[in-house]
């Protein structure tokens, strides 16, 4: 109750005229008492997390795995031929896909395969979100490529060919966490694609580890600081890069894949350094590619609403470029690089390399918030569009499984994809028992067609990556709109987007994120400080600068800072305030000042010589304005410069007989002022619930003051 020990209510209303005034302004409100006793928070807490009853425990069941609540209210006549549908649709997509993308994450195309078969699984089970297809992600396989050619690198496997072919043998996976130091013995063991995705695997691992701790936590809030033209821009700036990691292919160059900042100038130094070496077959190929991708891919988004489904462009070109490399002996005549020999069946299960940890323990975190942040906003996305709800912390769960669980059977890191999602729900899913059709069609394809593809050219599949970058590129088209809405979100796109490409894509995320937050600081660094006037024949105030006719209340200056006012802005709330005003009163008390001593030298002066004490009153110009009104609707929070700020402010103009009001404070900043004792007995400035209050106080003030002086 210590608010009605300094703040006046209507329960101390002063005699005569005054009392008249302080009941006409003056709202009584009762401040709810609050119970700050931390032991008992923490008792309840407690009891709540600690009980157990057969309800609690069906209920945390349920949840945790969502599968047991829809799967039994499945509406088989309904939903079936919907999912039916859209599950092999996706399915015929997603396999070209998943072998195009291994290459972009340094990995065999049958590892692809694996990943997309368990991500879907495993999301049917732990997902709550009807709509979203998990699995290969373009951002993620750059993301996690960039961290394999690293680690295969620093192994020495580059150095020298390896002995012996995992993909040969599949029982040499059984030592793949042999000691990389060991050259001797590790490549007797484990060659460099299985190096490889022993380092994907456990990055996978990491990865999921810190999704499933995050969603333990409940530490969902981390994905706001990653805004929507934050992870536009990062998604425009990776494609950059992957786009720049396939170019190669296309011209059949064997040239290394360069890695870290810069990596993207890099790469085309290079390229331009062996251009002369260029494959005139998989150039060609490429072309003939590109010309039946890209406008079919076209007719498929401008008659998407005719079509049924859409059609599969990508596996026509996969099968029709696969029967001319075999046929045509492109790899034996030209030297074009194929897909090889991919196996059938599936490998033994291997934990991660514990050993690997420390290497990618780091680079594993902007791929875990990537992932989430993604998987995230696609599931609330399409939720919001279908009427359902979806849980962000069982979201986090549930994508962190798909990572976890796959790693284990050699597969790298999965997420949430739009295209794919935007396919599945065009095509009439309902629900995710579409993701296990999808499965299906990809064991069909790992149990017999896999090895079909041995003479698929990589150069196709390079192909095939670049044109599903089409809609992030399509990105620049929208600046114009984006800048119109927002130029702060146009300006972070833009530096998220140049430092993703030309920097990293680790870095540029970092970056991109830095960059926000000090936007925000900035705008509340420099925000809008408006003067207000009066509408008309209402309660209401409004800014001058923006709107027309408004009335201003004759000795009144109505002030809005519209931030917060702490420790950063401080300094610019009192220069914008005296520069709205026109008064600096520190100022106007050292002219005061210098004004008094001046007058007193000439008093002296005109005295003769005899220095006598002279009283001097100085008559200083008027000012214009008696009472100043600081609207604080739009301050959120005080700190205690803040509070310390708001002091000075009104000891500053007290002293040059301008009084100061505060009006709409929200009770936070209401408890800051009274805890940091801002309001003294015997004060005048008080604080009002509107301005309105506050300036029909002001009027009345200086009406009485003029009637006592006339008397």
């Amino acid at each position: 109750m210590a608010e009605f020990n300094n703040v006046r209510s209507v329960t101390e209303m002063p005699e005569g005229d005054d009392a008249k005034r302080s009941f006409h302004h003056r709202m009584f409100l009762e401040p709810q008492e609050k119970k700050r006793s931390m032991k008992a928070l923490v008792v309840k807490q407690a009891k709540k997390t600690c009980s157990c009853t057969p309800a609690k425990v069906k209920d945390r069941v349920f949840s945790f795995f969502p599968v047991l609540q829809w799967l039994p209210k499945y509406k088989l006549r309904e939903y079936l031929l919907g999912d039916i549908m859209s599950g092999v649709i996706v399915g015929v997509l997603l396999v070209p896909q998943s072998i195009a993308y291994s290459l972009l994450a340094g990995q065999e195309p049958i590892y692809g395969l694996y990943t997309s078969f368990f991500a879907s699984i495993i999301y049917f089970i732990f997902g709550t979100s009807r709509h979203i297809s998990v699995g290969i992600f373009g951002v993620i396989c750059l993301m996690v490529g960039q961290v394999v050619d690293r680690e295969v690198q620093r192994a020495g496997y580059d150095l020298a060919p390896a002995v012996l072919s995992v993909l040969a043998d599949p029982g040499a996976y059984a030592n793949t966490t042999a000691s990389p130091a060991n050259q001797t013995s590790q490549k007797l063991l484990c060659d460099k694609s299985c190096y490889a995705i022993t380092v994907g695997a456990t990055m996978t691992f990491i990865a999921g580890i810190y999704q499933v701790a995050m969603g333990f936590f409940q530490v969902g809030f981390v994905s706001v600081y990653l805004s929507d033209s934050l992870l536009s821009g990062f998604v425009t700036g990776a494609s950059f890069t992957i786009l720049t990691s396939q170019a190669k292919y296309l011209l059949g160059l064997d040239i290394p894949r360069s890695s870290g900042i810069g990596s993207l100038v890099a790469t085309w130094i290079n390229i331009f350094r062996n251009i002369h070496k260029t494959n005139i077959c998989d150039l060609i190929t490429s072309f003939l590619c590109f010309l039946v991708l890209i406008p079919t891919k076209e007719l498929n988004e401008r008659f998407k609403s005719r079509l049924k489904a859409p059609i599969p462009v990508e596996l026509v070109v996969i099968v029709a470029a696969t029967l001319a490399s075999h046929f045509g002996k492109l790899r034996e005549t030209y030297g074009s690089s194929v897909a090889g020999h991919i196996p059938t069946g599936f490998l033994p299960p291997h934990p991660p390399d514990w050993n690997l940890i420390p290497n990618v323990a780091l680079d594993a975190i902007p791929i875990a918030i990537i992932g989430f942040a993604i998987t995230v906003s696609l599931s609330e996305m399409f939720a919001k569009k279908h009427g359902y709800s979806v849980k962000a912390n069982q979201e986090m769960y549930a994508i962190g499984f798909c990572n976890i669980i796959p790693s284990f059977f050699h597969c790298f890191t999965t997420s949430a994809a739009l295209a794919k999602t935007l396919v599945k729900e065009s095509t009439g899913c309902r629900t995710q028992m579409s993701g296990m059709v999808t499965s299906l069609v990809i064991l069909l394809v790992l149990l017999v067609i896999a090895p079909l593809f041995y003479s698929l050219q990589k150069c196709v599949l390079a192909v095939i990556t670049i044109v599903n970058l089409r809609g992030a590129l399509r990105k620049f088209k929208d600046l114009p709109k984006m800048w119109h809405l927002s130029r702060v979100d146009t300006v972070i796109w833009l530096v998220t987007m140049a430092a993703s490409a030309l920097i990293s894509t680790e870095i540029g995320l970092l970056v991109g994120v830095c960059f926000s937050m000090l936007c925000v600081i900035f705008r509340t660094q420099r925000p809008e400080a408006p003067l207000l006037g009066w509408v008309a024949e209402s309660e209401t105030y409004e800014s001058l600068s923006a709107y027309k006719n408004l009335q201003t209340k004759p000795g009144i200056v109505v002030f809005r800072f519209e931030a917060p006012l702490y420790y950063i802005n401080k300094e610019c709330f009192k220069s914008t305030l005296y520069k709205q005003t026109g008064v600096n009163p520190v100022w106007v008390k050292a002219a005061k000042k210098k004004a008094a001593k001046r007058m007193l030298r000439e008093k002296e002066v005109d005295s003769g010589g005899n220095r006598t004490s002279i009283s001097l009153d100085f008559v200083s110009e008027p000012l214009g304005f008696h009472t100043i009104v600081i609207d604080c609707c739009a301050i959120q929070f005080l700190d205690t410069a803040g509070i310390r700020t708001l002091k000075e402010v009104c000891k500053d103009y007290r002293e040059i007989d301008v009084q100061v009001l505060l009006a709409q404070c929200n009770p936070s900043v209401r408890s800051s002022l009274i805890r940091g004792e801002f309001f003294k007995e015997g004060e005048d400035h008080l604080l009002f619930h509107s301005v309105h209050q506050a300036v029909d106080f002001a009027l009345d003030v200086q009406e009485d003051s003029g009637t006592s002086a006339s008397k």
